[in-house]
């Protein structure tokens, strides 16, 4: 299916960590022709600024006030996709440490952060059409769109996934480390007050366990396409 010029395609794709969100979303991106928006490096680039001020990511009153006065914008790469600048400067190679996790895990709790953040979000996909991966897509941030996916794996296969994506970029991490680092962030997704991490009726459910990438994007391509 392709969206009109009024309503460009939007698509939902929610999960817990380390399930293969984002490499699923800029794959499917790539087949609707649509641009890809890592809504997690958006709030990962605040995770940054608070860590770099040297700022405390519990710290709620601090970190809202980093936040307002960050400069976070979504810019446009050669290929179509979104990108995230912060300060102007695009920050995808300095995002991906354990401790920006961490800090952002923190910081994504707060609502006035989510607020800015979905405020973006809905700006650039509105006008664009944008594959969206995060927590709270399909209920939260674009909850009208009728492709919403829900992907999820079992525990073990999250772990081991995760491992060999920060193995895979030099990181010196254990595999308890990122054990630990998971389940600490399923529980402050699924408990916070402000967009948990769920789903409901309106999103196609797909395990992806023991599903590749490219037949989890094959999956979700036929739903979209099958309109």
């Amino acid at each position: 299916m392709t969206a009109g010029e009024s309503h460009p395609l939007i698509v939902a794709i929610d999960g817990p960590s380390g399930v293969g969100k984002s490499t699923v979303a800029r794959r499917l991106a790539e087949r609707l022709r649509v641009p890809f928006l890592d809504t997690g490096a958006m709030y990962r680039a605040i995770g940054l600024k608070v860590l770099e001020s040297g700022a405390d990511p519990h710290d709620r009153k601090m970190v809202v006030a980093l936040s307002d006065a960050a400069d976070v914008r979504l810019g446009r790469r050669p290929d179509g996709s979104f990108e995230v600048l912060l300060d102007g400067e695009p920050v995808e190679s300095r995002i991906r440490t354990p401790e920006v996790g961490e800090a952002t895990s923190a910081i994504s709790t707060y609502p006035e952060v989510r607020q800015r953040m979905v405020r973006l979000q809905r700006e650039a996909a509105t006008h664009f059409g944008a594959v969206l991966e995060g927590r709270d897509i399909g209920t939260r941030v674009f909850p009208d769109t009728p492709y919403k996916f829900f992907l999820d794996a079992r525990s073990d296969v999250r772990f081991r996934r995760r491992f060999e994506e920060l193995q895979a970029t030099g990181q010196p991490v254990t595999y308890a480390d990122v054990e630990e680092d998971i389940r600490r962030r399923d529980l402050r997704d699924s408990t916070r007050i402000d967009s948990p991490l769920t789903r409901d009726d309106s999103y196609v459910f797909i395990d992806a366990s023991d599903l590749s990438v490219e037949e989890v994007v094959e999956r979700m391509a036929r739903e979209i396409e099958g309109e």
